[in-house]
């Protein structure tokens, strides 16, 4: 089977494409897969060190208010969509698998006009305007969020990477906390605000690290690349503090954490759910509230909090972690009810009804 998999900018788009790709090439070990993304995202990065072919197509970013480049919008669309369909041409696919982001809408666009078919997966709460387009005429429409509501769509759930989907965190605790030089025993904190990092996040965790170490609560800080800070981290006495600007497997990171405060992106919110870590959710405070609405059904079902972005301060967060972190059955709960809410074989479900359609459009050639 030849698909096509278009996705890119952040690891919102990036991971489920690379978990759907992973799934195609178990359910499926003869296909050929070709990732699609553009020349700005972390893709350029990401998709080669996973062993996938990347192809680039210009992104063609789509304003939601009146500006001058709108006037050549229509060129650069075309332009791209061209490219688009050479690279579906000379990968002769039979399918195509979008994740939304400034590469999809041309794929998605290109695929139409070859008759190829299309399955939009859908991240976030909150639908994406490329995947608003495709799902007019996708063949198959899945999402990880019911209240997502586009037309004739699939609850799958978020496809993640095999690693994620199998871990058992208490198993894994000791080596992922050796790995990181964490202390076995005490609680951890893992603080993080996705690939980017969030400044925020970053603020109120170094304010918040005196009264961590006086609770005996040890510190992972995965501050994001452009956020990093080279200078000496803060120094802890009672507990440990780790900071990282980004790390690869992020299942070693939730498997050596007790709770962990992040933003609440699509991702985000289905791993810590699927491995059962309890989470309080600061959500983006801009935006078309997708991230806030990300993490509403984890929020009621009782496993996760969330606070404003407005309102996060060191002590806040302090308050907030340490009494988590004092209560073990409320962990525990919050830890059981979270693992109730994600499906672990996303990534197979999507990657299921590619091959489906493919396999029916190369039946009918």
């Amino acid at each position: 089977m030849r698909v096509v998999l278009a996705g890119g900018g952040t690891t919102g788009h990036i991971s489920p494409m690379l978990a759907t790709a992973e799934a195609l090439g178990r359910l499926d070990q003869q296909a050929e897969l070709t990732c699609v993304g553009t020349p700005i995202g972390l893709e350029t990065d990401l998709v080669p060190r996973a062993g996938y072919t990347l192809k680039l197509v210009d992104p063609v970013p789509l304003s939601r208010r009146l500006s001058p480049s709108l006037v050549t919008l229509p060129w650069r669309v075309e332009r791209s969509v061209r490219q688009a369909v050479r690279i579906l041409r000379q990968c002769r696919a039979e399918a195509v698998v979008g994740f939304g982001g400034y590469a999809s809408l041309p794929v998605f666009l290109a695929a139409r006009r070859l008759k190829v078919p299309v399955v939009v997966h859908e991240a976030n709460a909150v639908p994406g305007l490329a995947n608003r387009i495709a799902a007019r005429f996708a063949a198959r429409i899945c999402v990880t969020f019911a209240v997502t509501g586009l037309p004739g769509q699939v609850v799958t759930g978020m496809p993640v990477r095999e690693a994620v989907a199998g871990l058992d965190r208490a198993a894994a605790r000791p080596s992922a906390r050796a790995e990181f030089g964490l202390p076995q025993q005490g609680k951890v904190l893992l603080v993080s605000g996705g690939s980017q990092g969030a400044l925020s996040l970053n603020r109120a965790a170094e304010q918040a690290i005196a009264a961590l170490d006086l609770a005996g609560v040890s510190v992972l800080h995965i501050t994001g690349k452009t956020n990093f800070d080279q200078s000496d981290p803060p120094t802890m006495s009672r507990a440990t503090y780790v900071r990282a600007p980004y790390v690869d497997h992020m299942e070693v990171a939730y498997a050596a954490a007790d709770v962990m405060v992040a933003r609440s992106g699509a991702g985000t919110v289905a791993e810590t759910a699927m491995v059962g870590l309890p989470a309080i959710f600061v959500p983006l405070p801009h935006g078309n509230g997708e991230q806030a609405k990300n993490a509403t059904g984890v929020v009621a079902a009782g496993a996760g909090l969330l606070v404003a972005d407005a309102d996060l301060t060191g002590a806040r967060l302090a308050e907030e972690v340490i009494a988590l972190c004092a209560d073990e059955a409320r962990l525990a709960r919050m830890g059981a009810a979270a693992q109730d809410l994600m499906p672990r074989d996303a990534a197979d479900q999507v990657a299921s009804a590619v091959l489906e359609l493919g396999q029916g459009k190369a039946g009918a050639t």
